[in-house]
């Protein structure tokens, strides 16, 4: 538990101590708190504040549409994917619909009323406009600034310089200008209200113009997945943010527009030069395909096919029964040609001929009757005579029948095969004209297939121009907010007051973080640790006593009591049975003022009616005696006035010299002191300090003295005190508070281990009140009241 409340006692501790270089500097906190709410009470006064106008619009999803790029995706001359949101926040934000925007609205030409502290500028309620007579080119890529100032209704006065000569116009005359001719033409409703206003015209750059609004424009989309999308742009003017939000959707929606008119233009003219060329082509291949069919005498080649082969069928039909009925002909001729005798001949044999057949019946008749006859007569009987003549002539009618239709059937088959022989070459043929007509075929319906679908495409192409729609519709138009968006108040406010303590803050952060010096006796032992400190005396100012008086209650008076008191108690701890008394004051640098302590304490331990002697050692650089040098310092007799010519260098050269000639007793302010001057500057003193009269004198004065104080030289100037460091029981070591640096501390704390400075003590001098400790701040009831500021 003990450890604990240490712990924290120790943390409690450091807080603090970190916190006070900041809470004893409260007043500039306050200071500069109060200046920065001064600063942002006028910042907010007179600064221009800007409203917020925003809109909300949905991008439309062109793939649910009839998109005009399809018609070139489906011609395969385009291909592209679906814009995305992103890709539409680009387009939106582009310099050249910024630029649009501003041609548009003539924000690149300002209208400035001039006021004794704050402009304002003009935008709705203009008391006139202005006409350019030079091009429009020249105008959006000009810097210009002219004065106006409204005489009368029809009267105005302008000067190219805020300061440069005025001249006289009426509106409505052609003004020369640097930048042309310009024509001003008042606004009769807003007219009156500037007579006798200055105003300033600015004529910016357009392009200058579309990149501010540009980058003021924030435009995001709501979500990864939605294509919902915020416009929002900030303008000290609330309806002309609202306006350029509006503007700037409607040049994005007719530009969508436009472009897409332009690519149904484009595509367009595109498919009627196509169907220009293919209509050409398909002429082209009918006129092919129909003098393939003329030459080759084809209407139909599977028709004809089917009756090229039914024909041929038929004629090899025919041709084979002619074949027949030639070979049964010819073998009846041969038959009846080779008869000798009146045989029967044969019948039915497949002749067609009706009159062979009647004529081979009756010979036949005509030969059994005669074979029948023979039987019972012979030859030479009239009636077989007769029954021969018949014979003879039936088979003479027979042959010459015979021989005609053997001739008839022969002229038959040769005309049959000629007509096999042509039916089969067109049979043989179909294949060769189908492939060709088939090429002729297909180039026929792949340029007629094109051709009408380049049709259907050019009527949807016209429908799409006259249907082309926006690529966004408004979900919120836009609007302005009535409360400015800046400044804000409360955070102009807020963040002033935290900029104004933090200027004193880094201030006093920096100057500690630099900082090497010691400040006061808590620092001190932070550096020092084990070595004592006796006391911290506060800064004396130049209109204040640099020494104690007798009865003293100052702040200065107590602090050197507090280092009586704390020497009185080391010098008791150390005497071991000897006497101790001998007090060596020294520092690391001049100016730190260990003269100052030697001879306060000096008085200090004589107004306790201590015997007291103050030596002056510092032999090099004596400053004891313009310490003394005032109209305070009382001298008892005139040869005690005469001893301070006399000092420490005198008695250390001249042998003869007692130490009571050396010694001038002091009065200062009802103190007795006595003093040994440190004498003439020597042109050896660290020899002369190594004298064993020195060490005789101390010796000699600490046994009649109570407290022997010794002023000695500097430590890290010169070695005088190191010399002489021997004599001494106790060393003062004077640090000063904001000049002594901490690194210079190792010096003295080095001999101090090395044994050449015994008893080591230090004091520090010239703490400032604010870094006082307790006894140093509040004096308990010592020092001087003083009434507070806030206190009437």
């Amino acid at each position: 538990m003990e450890s604990k409340l240490e712990k924290f006692s120790i943390q409690g501790n450091t807080l603090a101590d970190a916190l006070r270089p900041y809470t004893r500097n409260w007043k500039w906190f306050v200071f500069c708190g109060a200046m920065a709410i001064v600063g942002a009470f006028l910042y907010v006064r007179y600064v221009v504040p800007k409203y917020k106008a925003q809109a909300k619009i949905q991008i439309l999803d062109e793939q649910g549409s009839s998109s005009d790029l399809s018609l070139f995706q489906d011609l395969e001359i385009f291909t592209g994917a679906t814009r995305q949101v992103e890709d539409e926040i680009e387009i939106i934000n582009s310099r050249s619909n910024h630029i649009e925007v501003v041609k548009k609205l003539k924000l690149n030409e300002k209208i400035i009323l001039l006021g004794n502290i704050k402009n304002t500028e003009l935008y709705e309620s203009r008391p006139f406009n202005i006409s350019f007579i030079e091009v429009d080119s020249l105008i959006s890529e000009s810097s210009y600034e002219f004065y106006v100032t409204v005489s009368t209704n029809t009267t105005l006065s302008l000067s190219e310089q805020e300061d440069g000569p005025e001249r006289q116009y009426a509106f409505g005359q052609n003004i020369k200008t640097t930048l042309g001719d310009i024509v001003i033409i008042p606004n009769p409703d807003q007219l009156g209200k500037y007579i006798g206003k200055r105003c300033k015209i600015v004529i910016s750059p357009v392009s200058f113009v579309a990149e501010l609004n540009q980058d003021n424009l924030i435009v995001s989309g709501v979500g990864e997945q939605s294509n919902i999308v915020n416009l929002s742009f900030e303008d000290p003017i609330s309806k002309r943010g609202v306006d350029i939000i509006s503007s700037l959707i409607l040049t994005y929606n007719r530009n969508a527009v436009t472009d897409k008119k332009e690519i149904a233009d484009r595509t367009s003219d595109f498919i009627n030069e196509r169907i220009t060329s293919i209509s050409s082509s398909l002429t082209s291949v009918d006129q092919s395909a129909e003098e393939f069919k003329a030459g080759r005498g084809i209407t139909d080649i599977a028709s004809e096919a089917n009756i090229n082969l039914n024909i041929g069928a038929n004629n090899r039909q025919e041709l084979q029964n002619a074949n027949v009925q030639l070979n049964i002909a010819s073998s009846m001729k041969d038959l009846v040609d080779g008869q000798d005798g009146y045989e029967v001949l044969p019948v039915n044999i497949g002749l067609t001929d009706a009159s062979i057949a009647n004529t081979t019946a009756r010979y036949n008749e005509l030969a059994l009757e005669r074979k029948r006859l023979l039987k019972s007569s012979n030859e030479k009987n009239p009636i077989i005579v007769n029954l021969d003549q018949q014979l003879d002539g039936l088979r003479r009618s027979l042959q010459s029948s015979l021989n005609g239709v053997t001739n008839n059937l022969g002229l038959t088959v040769n005309s049959l095969s000629k007509q096999q022989s042509q039916i089969n070459s067109r049979i043989y043929a179909v294949p060769e004209n189908e492939r060709a007509l088939r090429d002729i075929t297909r180039r026929q319906q792949t340029t007629e297939g094109l051709y009408l679908y380049l049709l259907q495409k050019r009527e949807e192409s016209q429908i799409a121009y006259a249907s082309a729609a926006p690529k966004s519709k408004i979900v919120d138009r836009a609007y302005a907010s009535s409360i400015p968006v800046s400044p804000k108040i409360p955070i102009v406010y807020m963040a002033s007051l935290v900029l104004g303590f933090l200027v004193p803050f880094s201030v006093i952060y920096v100057k500690d973080l630099l900082d090497n010096k010691i400040h006061n006796k808590a620092g001190l032992e932070k550096t020092i640790k084990d070595t004592p400190v006796l006391a911290e005396l506060p800064k004396v100012g130049r209109k204040q006593n640099m020494y104690v008086v007798k009865n003293d209650r100052s702040v200065l008076a107590e602090s050197l009591r507090i280092l009586r008191t704390n020497l009185d108690y080391l010098m008791k701890s150390k005497k071991n049975g000897k006497k101790g008394n001998v007090i060596f004051v020294t520092s690391s640098v001049p100016g730190e003022g260990k003269t100052f302590v030697s001879s306060n304490l000096a008085m200090i331990l004589s107004s306790t009616n201590k015997k007291v002697i103050l030596i002056g050692a510092d032999i090099r650089n004596p400053k004891l005696h313009n310490f003394f040098a005032d109209g305070n310092t009382k001298r008892s007799t005139t040869e005690q006035s005469l001893r301070r010519n006399f000092g420490l260098t005198e008695y250390l050269y001249d042998n003869t010299l007692d130490s009571t000639q050396i010694i001038s007793s002091e009065v200062v302010n009802d103190n007795y002191i006595d003093v040994i001057y440190s004498g003439k500057t020597p042109p050896n003193p660290a020899e002369l300090l190594l004298s064993e009269r020195l060490s005789d004198l101390i010796s000699e004065v600490s046994q009649k003295y109570d407290y022997v104080i010794v002023d000695t030289a500097p430590v890290m100037v010169v070695t005088d005190t190191l010399l002489i460091s021997h004599n001494a029981n106790q060393i003062i070591y004077v640090t000063r508070a904001g000049v002594t640096e901490t690194k210079a501390l190792e010096f003295p704390l080095k001999l101090k281990e090395e044994g050449k400075l015994k008893g080591l003590s230090f004091v520090v001098n010239d703490v400032k009140e604010t870094n006082l400790g307790y006894g140093g701040k509040y004096g308990y009831g010592y020092g001087k009241a003083s009434k507070k500021w806030w206190r009437f």
